[in-house]
């Protein structure tokens, strides 16, 4: 399906959307091996009698670099609205990709004490920043490039970037431990992780820098049709600020559904669970395949019966499935891969049309600014979902485990159906 579609782009097309996929895929690829690795480093940066207090510590390190994305979508927004989509995206990959490498440098509370926390919330604020501006310019770079019948499955292609990420660093982080055993993986592993991240981002920059721009944005580029202040326009605007408030409370049940189910499902299985890395690996493997299909899945779907009505789907599926699923997972019935497959195509795979339908919704003169403030905008609220989960998690018996889990992700349901309910459908609308 999405293989015959990109048979069918011009060579041109083909380098923008793989540049973006590859992009959004070292995002979820940076992503999960913090997720990975928190069990394992929380007592190296945050050391405490009181396990659970390390990790959550730990956590709020990762959260950071999601809360500071809104920042860093404003700022390269702004700079793709008015000097090109292209020149955006090759200094976003450049910094994410140097700032997930800098994280295997940090030295560790024994090493520098008070200092190691410090350097390693830094690394992530900055990475944060430049992590905001990846998604919006190469999302609508994407989308303006490709004819409108084409846009759902390569909106879907291009946002399950971020699962393929998740699970490249899956397999990774199998391989290490395999190659690392035991403390080994606390010692060296843990680094050699994040020094993996510069191979994807390197390869991503050289894809972008032989890609073209945006037609659509040189045409307004020519014609002196550019807006000077696009992010005054998105909020104050009485047009584009509805545009941007529906936008934002969308993308904030999908983060909060997103992180509180497949980011939160590797300290989800190893603290509350019985699994052992190499276990919780191999099933991540399963989970974030699943997921990166399943955005495809959604994307094209939402081409066929509207971008709407496909997340609509999805995430009322979401809801009836949470708690079962989660269960079984956690109690590692027979037929424990299955569960974590369909747990993870229906409950993280609603983001599917995300790139088209944002991109839809906004005029060319501020869609990167818009579309990337409006993504990343939901992260404010949207990735406090782990701390949330872990939070309701340790404070109710075991059995209510999963239950607790559950109901975080109807939380992160609900959130999202108000906001689509109200939107319009751009499925057929011309750039």
């Amino acid at each position: 399906m999405t293989r015959n579609i990109l048979l069918s782009l011009t060579v041109a097309q083909k380098k923008i959307a793989i540049g973006s996929f590859l992009g959004w895929s070292l995002d979820g690829y940076d992503i999960v091996l913090m997720l990975l690795v928190i069990p394992s480093i929380s007592q190296l940066f945050f050391p405490s009698e009181d396990h659970i207090f390390s990790i959550l510590a730990t956590f709020a390190s990762y959260t950071v670099t999601l809360i500071m994305r809104p920042l860093g979508s404003v700022i390269f927004g702004i700079y793709g609205d008015k000097f090109g989509r292209k020149k955006s995206m090759i200094i976003t990959i450049l910094g994410f990709s140097i700032a997930t490498f800098a994280v295997g440098l940090l030295p560790t509370y024994a090493v520098v004490g008070v200092l190691a926390p410090i350097f390693l919330i830094s690394v992530r604020l900055i990475q944060g920043i430049f992590a905001g501006g990846e998604w919006g310019s190469g999302a609508v770079l994407t989308i303006e490039s490709i004819p409108k019948q084409k846009r759902g499955l390569l909106s879907g292609f291009l946002q399950s970037g971020f699962s393929f990420g998740f699970l490249l660093a899956a397999i990774s982080f199998q391989i290490i431990t395999i190659l690392f055993p035991g403390n080994l993986f606390e010692e060296i592993g843990w680094r050699m992780l994040f020094f993996t991240g510069i191979i994807p981002g390197f390869v991503a920059l050289f894809v972008r820098l032989s890609m073209d721009e945006s037609p659509l944005w040189v045409k307004k580029n020519k014609e002196s049709k550019l807006e000077k202040t696009p992010l005054r326009s998105i909020v104050l605007g009485k047009i584009h600020r509805k545009e941007f408030l529906l936008c934002a409370a969308i993308m904030t049940g999908l983060v909060y559904m997103y992180h509180g189910s497949i980011s939160v499902l590797p300290t989800y299985l190893g603290q509350f669970g019985s699994f052992e890395k190499k276990e919780i690996a191999l099933i991540m493997i399963y989970a974030t395949a699943s997921s990166w299909i399943g955005m495809i899945v959604t994307g094209w779907l939402s081409q066929k019966i509207g971008r709407k009505k496909s997340m609509l789907i999805f995430v009322s599926a979401s809801i009836l499935v949470s708690i079962p699923l989660a269960t079984m997972i956690l109690d590692n019935v027979y037929g424990l891969i299955f569960y974590v497959i369909v747990f993870a195509f229906v409950v993280s795979t609603a983001s599917g049309p995300i790139p088209a339908y944002f991109s839809e919704r906004f005029p060319t003169q501020i869609r990167n600014s818009a579309a990337g403030f409006s993504y990343n905008a939901g992260l404010i609220f949207g990735s406090w979902s782990p701390l949330i989960a872990l939070y309701l998690m340790s404070g109710v018996p075991k059995p209510m485990i999963p239950v607790a889990l559950g109901i975080n992700i109807i939380i992160g349901s609900i959130i999202l159906i108000i906001p689509t309910l109200l939107s319009r459908e751009t499925r057929d609308i011309d750039l």
